[in-house]
């Protein structure tokens, strides 16, 4: 007879955000065995199924959604550019839509804030630049 499994393919929001509540946790912790790393692994598959499955980012604008994610984290600037390992000014020149998502950033977003990189991974349009005041 085979144990009950402990994690399932998630079928509700409500599991969702258990899941990924779960992974948040472990994201945090500085140092993680060899379980805790699998078990991140296989939440980080099944919460991108789900995602998948359910197209929970297909009309999210990314700078929006990063805005709504730090919002809910209760995050400023400055705790997002510790978290990146950048400065504050590449910080608000995302937000500003001066600079746009690096690779790497896209990445770390996605592992800070539990979501599946695809999020980030969408074009945006980019602010104007500033006209040469010398001319």
């Amino acid at each position: 007879m085979m144990e009950p499994l402990k994690y399932k393919v998630i079928k509700t929001i409500a599991q969702y955000h258990r899941y990924a509540g779960l992974l948040e946790k472990l994201v945090m912790l500085n140092k993680k065995s060899t379980a805790e790393r699998d078990v991140m692994e296989l939440l980080q598959v099944l919460i991108e199924k789900y995602d998948r499955d359910h197209n929970t980012f297909t009309e999210a604008d990314p700078i929006e959604s990063l805005r709504f994610l730090m919002k809910d984290h209760k995050m400023k600037s400055v705790d997002l550019a510790t978290a990146l390992g950048v400065s504050t000014s590449l910080v608000s020149d995302i937000l500003h839509r001066r600079r746009g998502l690096s690779k790497e950033n896209i990445r770390k977003l996605a592992e800070q804030f539990s979501v599946s990189q695809e999020l980030f991974n969408r074009p945006y349009a980019l602010a104007a630049p500033a006209k040469d005041s010398a001319r």
